[in-house]
C-alpha cells in the first residue's frame, strides 16, 4: 500500500491533522520543527491548501489555522448523516408499499461545472428486472428525476454551464438543450415532482420529489421511486406520484 501513496498529499494531510490537534494558529517555523519538514516545503503546502480554503493565514501574525472549507465539509457530512436517520423509515415505507427501488440523493456542484446528484441512501429493488445503483454513485442532474428536483428547487442554479459542457443524448427522450431544461424545471416546480421518462436508460422510469428544509423552499435532497417503465407506469402510476409527494412533505416537516 505504501508504494502508491503520494508524498505531497500525505504531507498535506499530516499538516491538516497537526493544525487540528493544535487547536490554534501555528507558524511555519513551528510546523516545520514539529513535523520535521523543510520550511520551504511547509510554505508551499500551506499555500496550496490556502488556495483551496483548507487553511487560513492570519495576516497580522502570519500564522496558519484550519480554513472554512473543512468546516463546510464537516457540516455537510453531519447534515447528511442526520438526514439519513430522518428519511430511513419513510424510504422503507415507500419501498414496502411499491416493491421498487427507493433512492435519496443530494446535489453536488462546483463553480463552472455541470450539476450532479450523489446517492446517500437506498432501499434496493429485489424484484426480477429491478434497477439498483450503488451508494455514493454520481449522476448528471439534467436526465434524472432526483437531479431535476434538486435543480428546480434550488436558488442560483446556472444552466449556462451546459454551454461549456453539452448535455449527452443518452436516449431519444433525453433533454439536450438549455431551453428544454429550463422548461422542464419550470414544469417540475409547478407540479411538485419530476420524472426521468427513459431519459437515461430505455426501459427505466423514475419519479422523484424534493425534500425541503425549513421554510426556505430550498431542496436539501430528493427521494425517488424507480424501476422498469412497465411497472412504474402501471395502473398505480398516479398513486405512486401522490404517495411520493406526501412522503416528501412529511420528511420536509421533520427537518423544520
Amino acid at each position: 500500500m505504501t508504494s502508491v501513496i503520494i508524498n505531497s498529499v500525505d504531507r498535506a494531510l499530516d499538516i491538516l491533522n497537526y493544525l487540528y490537534e493544535q487547536g490554534k494558529e501555528v507558524s511555519i517555523t513551528q510546523i516545520s520543527k514539529d513535523l520535521d519538514i523543510y520550511k520551504s516545503t511547509v510554505y508551499r503546502t500551506l499555500a496550496t491548501l490556502e488556495n483551496k480554503d483548507f487553511v487560513e493565514k492570519n495576516p497580522e501574525t502570519e500564522k496558519y489555522g484550519l480554513g472554512m472549507k473543512l468546516f463546510v465539509i464537516g457540516h455537510s457530512i453531519g447534515e447528511k448523516i442526520g438526514l439519513q436517520k430522518v428519511i430511513q423509515p419513510y424510504a422503507k415505507q415507500l419501498h414496502d408499499e411499491f416493491k421498487e427501488a427507493v433512492n435519496v440523493s443530494v446535489l453536488e456542484h462546483s463553480d463552472g461545472a455541470p450539476y450532479h446528484s450523489v446517492m446517500i441512501y437506498k432501499e434496493e429493488n429485489k424484484q426480477i428486472l429491478g434497477f439498483n445503483s450503488d451508494l455514493g454513485s454520481r449522476n448528471e442532474c439534467y436526465c434524472a428525476g432526483v437531479g431535476k428536483c434538486l435543480m428546480a428547487f434550488k436558488d442560483q442554479i446556472d444552466l449556462s454551464v451546459y454551454e461549456k459542457f453539452p448535455m449527452t443524448k443518452y436516449t431519444e427522450r433525453t433533454i439536450t438543450t438549455i431551453e428544454g431544461l429550463e422548461k422542464e424545471l419550470e414544469m417540475v416546480r409547478r407540479q411538485g415532482y419530476a420524472v426521468d421518462d427513459e431519459e437515461r436508460e430505455l426501459g427505466l422510469t423514475c419519479i422523484a420529489v424534493p425534500i425541503m428544509k425549513g421554510s426556505t423552499k430550498q431542496a436539501v435532497a430528493a427521494i425517488s421511486l424507480s424501476g422498469p417503465t412497465t411497472r412504474i407506469k402501471d395502473s398505480t402510476y398516479e398513486t405512486k406520484i401522490k404517495r411520493l409527494k406526501e412522503i416528501g412533505r412529511e420528511i420536509s416537516e421533520k427537518l423544520k
